[in-house]
């Protein structure tokens, strides 16, 4: 529990001063991922004097910035000599198969933390500070570096997305993924099953790292790109399946609820349509990543939320689809709602 929270102990204002001094969290986790602190933590002998030289930075930075890593909980120390702990080395050195540091790329960007500093204003408003439609303005750049390095984040998800929308349906079959980014939903897809054709949707540079990423994955011949917005854009079909993975938060009920009936008319009878969500619970404070996600929406858009099970139940009835449920995902923040038209 925070210090200041406890119903035992003194009260304390710790927690305040944590939330306050929280920035220093984050820029101290993104300078160490960009000097390669946790390659060279990783090679040892982890030293201050060796990892400034791996680094190429100076010795007293380094071991400042260590030992703020090291107070955090992020590396351990002893005798002098910095190692990894089992979460560095799983999900921050490089070399590891779990690696997330280049998700720091996205999530530290200056484009998505700026909002922060208004926030106040924000909140007055109701709305983003962001010109436009704000994250999801038309052709933003940020989203072909969220297609960059955000796979790593969101590939531990692809395999039970795979399972749910291929339940019983192992044959031929037409896939659309709106808003496809990295494009690994739909990869995934085609990977599980040697028969499904994917069509990607999203803007024409994101679906060239799409592209990339099918080819390397030897689906490529079986993956079409359509580029444009999916507000706009003429789906084609029918499709079997359709995946909206990570879309439906940014916008209000009403624009959800439009696309999910033009999903619903882009689908044979029977097909599905398939979410990948933040899901809080209905009391929206647990659990916490999914429940705190709603702030992320409210900096960087005008109307997107954090949507419970219960509201895009709602969304996905009102556009016409029957035998809505939830699947959510093992020892992850996200849920998989899945409806048939």
């Amino acid at each position: 529990m925070q210090a200041g929270n406890s119903a035992e102990g003194p009260l304390t204002p710790g927690l305040v001063f944590d939330m306050l001094q929280a920035h220093q969290r984050t820029a101290a986790l993104k300078a160490a991922i960009d000097l390669d602190v946790f390659t060279a933590v990783g090679d040892g002998p982890g030293d201050a004097a060796s990892i400034a030289r791996h680094c190429k930075a100076s010795e007293r930075g380094i071991r400042i910035l260590c030992d703020f890593l090291t107070i955090n909980g992020v590396l351990a120390k002893e005798n002098g000599h910095y190692r990894h702990t089992p979460t560095s080395a799983a999900f921050l050195d490089p070399r590891s198969p779990a690696s997330l540091a280049s998700i720091a790329q996205f999530l530290a960007n200056p484009a998505m933390r700026e909002p922060y500093d208004n926030l106040a204003e924000i909140v007055r408003v109701g709305r983003t500070s962001l010109p436009g439609d704000g994250s999801v303005e038309p052709d933003n750049p940020i989203w072909v570096q969220f297609a960059e390095t955000m796979a790593p984040m969101m590939a531990p998800m692809t395999g039970p997305l795979g399972k749910v929308v291929l339940d019983g349906h192992n044959g031929p079959m037409r896939v659309l993924d709106i808003a496809a980014g990295h494009g690994l939903f739909g990869i995934e897809i085609a990977k599980q099953n040697p028969q499904a054709h994917v069509t990607g949707l999203d803007w024409a540079p994101v679906l060239r790292v799409a592209l990339d990423n099918a080819r390397r994955a030897g689906v490529h011949e079986r993956y079409d790109m359509l580029p444009g917005s999916a507000f706009e854009v003429d789906f084609g079909g029918p499709y079997d399946a359709v995946l909206l993975t990570n879309f439906l938060h940014h916008f209000d009920k009403p624009t959800c609820v439009g696309l999910l009936r033009k999903v619903h008319g882009s689908l044979k009878p029977g097909g599905r349509a398939a979410t990948l969500e933040f899901v809080p619970n209905e009391d929206r404070v647990s659990p916490p990543m999914p429940a705190a996600f709603s702030m992320t929406m409210l900096a960087s858009t005008p109307a997107g939320d954090a949507y419970t099970l219960s509201e895009l139940s709602a969304m996905y009835s009102e556009a016409g689809f029957h035998n809505v449920s939830g699947h959510p995902i093992p020892m992850s923040p996200h849920t998989i709602v899945m409806g048939h038209a």
